[in-house]
């Protein structure tokens, strides 16, 4: 019985309507050169800024959509030594950490470079350094069914089946041809990069080509073809978008696997990719705010005052949840309430921090 897209007779010949996404993909081009054009106007200290903090954002969120939940100062660390900004980085504890942020350099570093079967062989590496237990570096060979599943343990859920592990040689093979025919340039060249993002991620994330990591490389793979389109890295975290509504993410690629026709899957990633510019121009305004208030304000904190900052910070435009109180403040610091007390109050003289809330509901917030 035919189930799946993989198993019509038409796959992998997808079709698909841009009808309802024109405007969209219209917007995401103003979208993106807005952002290119604050960015270059930002001094170098601030553009390096930003950037480590959209791919340390995406590092963590592509792995939270797995269901793993990556330390974020490793991360950081680990970041900013693949891109050469420390001499003697921070021991790092989670080798997950590392090979996430190897694995976001190096699709920056690359994006112009065709794709082969040794890079993503390399990518999985990095992903899996040091792991154990499964095939690393290589196609999946096991013969029992591949099924692509989301939920923690215990609560997972089957969204559809990939193609069984003898097909995937060629199955790839064919996929990296079709990547590379339709990059720009190309033979098949899809010239709206959002479009060719869309039908990369699916037809990878379809094949299911590795035993583990499928998720994280199908969306290196979605950023490689937005790099590819602009010309340039993207400045924007693909995964915080979707890892927002992630129950949306697998529903709209569950509902794709029973036909060719992929029009709502389109609509869906054209419109996740717009939001997710869209957050970068916030990533970016909060950034330059960031970088103004440490300038204002960095001869005027404590040690323990500027460590909350900056955990506070760290969350991005959205601050700290709930905003910050004593119980909190003692708990990052390992002092009394009554001394979280006194500094959050030299805080709120200095115009620092602003209060929400009131009596018991008490709480702060930056002012940047």
């Amino acid at each position: 019985m035919i189930r799946y897209s993989w198993q019509q007779k038409d796959w992998p010949n997808f079709t698909y309507s841009l009808q309802n996404v024109e405007d969209d993909l219209f917007l995401f081009v103003e979208k993106a050169g807005k952002v290119t054009g604050i960015l270059n106007a930002l001094p170098e200290n601030t553009q390096i800024e930003a950037i480590v903090d959209m791919i340390v954002s995406e590092a963590i969120k592509t792995s939270e959509i797995e269901g793993e939940y990556l330390s974020r100062k490793d991360v950081l660390s680990s970041v900013r030594k693949n891109l050469g900004l420390v001499s003697s980085p921070d021991y790092i504890t989670d080798k997950k950490a590392i090979g996430i942020s190897d694995l976001m350099i190096d699709v920056r570093n690359t994006f112009k470079e065709e794709l082969t079967e040794e890079r993503l062989f390399a990518w999985h590496k990095m992903l899996f350094k040091g792991g154990k237990g499964i095939e690393i570096g290589m196609w999946r060979t096991h013969e029992e069914p591949m099924h692509v599943i989301s939920g923690a343990m215990g609560k997972q859920k089957v969204h559809y089946e990939a193609p069984p592990s003898k097909k995937v040689p060629e199955e790839m093979k064919q996929f990296i041809e079709w990547f590379n025919e339709t990059g720009p340039g190309g033979a098949k060249e899809i010239k709206k990069a959002p479009v060719r993002s869309a039908i990369a991620h699916l037809y990878f994330e379809t094949i299911h080509p590795f035993e583990d990591g499928n998720g994280r490389i199908g969306r290196a793979i979605a950023e490689k073809v937005l790099a590819q389109g602009m010309g340039r890295p993207i400045l924007m975290s693909l995964s915080r978008t979707i890892e927002a509504n992630k129950n949306a993410y697998y529903g709209a690629l569950e509902k794709v696997q029973r036909s060719n026709e992929i029009t709502e899957w389109v609509n869906y990633f054209v419109k996740t990719v717009l939001a997710a510019q869209t957050e970068a121009e916030e990533q970016i305004d909060f950034t330059l705010k960031k970088v103004k208030f440490f300038d204002r304000n960095k001869d005027r904190l404590s040690e323990r005052q500027l460590k909350v900052i900056k955990r506070m910070l760290d969350e991005g435009p959205k601050e700290f949840e709930g905003g910050m109180n004593a119980s909190k403040y003692g708990s990052l610091t390992k002092i009394s309430k009554a001394t979280a007390t006194r500094d959050l109050q030299d805080l709120l003289e200095k115009k620092i921090f602003i209060v929400i809330g009131a009596g018991r509901n008490t709480r702060y917030q930056i002012d940047l």
